[in-house]
């Protein structure tokens, strides 16, 4: 076609190289994807109260949260919230801005701390959630000056006590018992305070001049009195909903049950409570 162009017209048609494409060197200001960038962090050492569920988490709650310095919410549920980018320009932009998804994760986990704190004009927030303890890596990984309380309670009166709301459920001790796992892992992982709640309800005051300590503030007598100020409201979800919480004092832990399911004596021996022995009928012959 081109021999026919040039007799009619002297023109010749012919391809012109495209130039190459060059690729863009990444900015050195970005920071990487998985580090804190300068002002990420809002909030720089949010308290969490490791624990398993039905271990006392909510009295602790009150108890800490008629602190004038101390603010604890009722239960977050950090694990459950997640934002994610949608399409490919949302996560280019946020790559280049040296986020990913845990990284924008993080970030909203630090906002809704900060936003809760600002508004209880306290210094120090606390959060209880129990299902924490099995994202005690993340938490650590998004706050690294965190600081974790664990709170520990017989397990077998934590399993009784949640049989008592959920008669039906017959996984309650596996149930228990992984709770109670995370719980020992984080233990042995971390740094961190450790109560047990038979000692919190039994001297109440003594304990807690002690979390004070850890926590960096000064013992005040108001918190034992924890219902004189308002917390919230008592529902499923959001912490204990039990009449004894109501009350609005410290009240005596009953006694551990006289049996320790076997699935949870291995632990209980961990944490220091003696686990109860089989006790196995003699042969008779």
């Amino acid at each position: 076609m081109n021999d026919v162009l040039v007799k009619a017209t002297g023109h010749r048609i012919q391809r012109v190289p495209r130039p190459s494409r060059r690729r863009r060197a990444p900015s050195a200001r970005r920071p990487a994807p998985t580090a804190a960038a300068p002002g990420d962090r809002l909030v720089a050492s949010p308290v969490f109260i490791l624990c398993s569920i039905r271990s006392g988490s909510t009295l602790l709650r009150v108890l800490l949260n008629s602190h004038p310095e101390i603010h604890a919410p009722h239960e977050l549920h950090l694990r459950f919230l997640s934002v994610r980018a949608r399409g490919p320009y949302a996560k280019a932009a946020l790559h280049e801005l040296g986020l990913e998804q845990q990284g924008l994760r993080h970030l909203m986990w630090d906002r809704l701390l900060h936003r809760e704190l600002t508004a209880s004009g306290k210094r120090i927030i606390v959060d209880k959630t129990p299902n924490n303890v099995f994202i005690a890596d993340q938490l650590r990984a998004c706050w690294p000056e965190a600081r974790f309380v664990f709170l520990l309670r017989h397990p077998a009166a934590i399993a009784r006590s949640r049989q008592k709301l959920r008669p039906r459920d017959s996984r309650n001790v596996e149930r228990i018992l992984r709770y109670c796992e995370a719980v020992e892992a984080a233990r042995r992982a971390y740094d961190g305070y450790e109560l047990r709640y038979e000692e919190l309800t039994a001297e109440p005051e003594r304990v807690l001049r002690d979390l004070c300590g850890f926590l960096g503030v000064a013992w005040d007598p108001r918190m034992l009195e924890y219902g004189a100020h308002d917390h919230g409201p008592y529902r499923a979800g959001l912490g204990d909903y039990a009449d004894k919480i109501g009350r609005g004092r410290v009240q005596p832990a009953d006694p551990p049950p006289a049996e320790t399911p076997p699935a949870l004596r291995e632990v209980s021996a961990a944490w220091g409570y003696a686990a109860q022995a089989e006790t196995t009928p003699a042969a008779t012959t």
